[in-house]
């Protein structure tokens, strides 16, 4: 099974269908479950990322994206993150990282130029954004080893997007986790 925190409207969905997961969802928002359920997601549950409703090592993999920088405390999610997570299982969250380069990129930027598809102002709270050591520091108090990744949006995808001629953007790899970043690990 597969859990996908703050899933939102269950955009992931069809990214996961025929690779053999029975996808759950959790949401805060009843209309974004719903949307989810239409998105492929087997099932849905309403609460807070703080307190899952699962028991203890229920999923195989769990996954959280563009949640963590969103919540005033993202080591308490990512606590029970690893909390549902089995032995063996797999980890995987994206964030923002808590740096200058990503307060310019993600607020200054983003959120201000006139371009389709950026985020309204005031989407993101330098404050809330993630600091990767400590990340690391919670997931392994937790049991779960992580490996960041840098990642960033593919710049020729980017520019098709806001031409208005790509509805999705592919992420890729990079050497620096100042900004985007990929934590991925394994439950021992």
């Amino acid at each position: 099974m597969l859990l996908d925190v703050a899933c939102g409207g269950g955009l992931f969905g069809p990214h996961l269908v025929g690779k053999g997961y029975r996808v759950i969802g959790v949401d805060l928002s009843a209309a974004s479950l719903c949307e989810a359920r239409h998105h492929g997601f087997h099932a849905v549950a309403q609460a807070d990322i703080v307190a899952l409703p699962f028991a203890d090592e229920s999923f195989d993999v769990v996954t959280a994206g563009q949640c963590l920088e969103h919540v005033p405390d993202p080591f308490a999610v990512v606590g029970e993150l690893c909390r549902v997570l089995r032995p063996g299982g797999t980890l995987i969250v994206d964030t923002i990282a808590d740096t200058r380069a990503a307060r310019l990129v993600s607020i200054t930027i983003a959120e201000n130029l006139p371009v389709p598809g950026r985020p309204p102002r005031g989407t993101h709270d330098h404050r809330l954004f993630v600091n990767r050591a400590r990340l690391i520091r919670v997931a392994r108090a937790h049991g779960v080893e992580l490996q960041l990744l840098g990642v960033r949006p593919h710049f020729g995808d980017g520019i098709r997007f806001l031409a208005r001629r790509l509805e999705e953007v592919r992420m890729v790899r990079t050497k620096s986790t100042a900004v985007l970043f990929l934590g991925v690990g394994t439950k021992w």
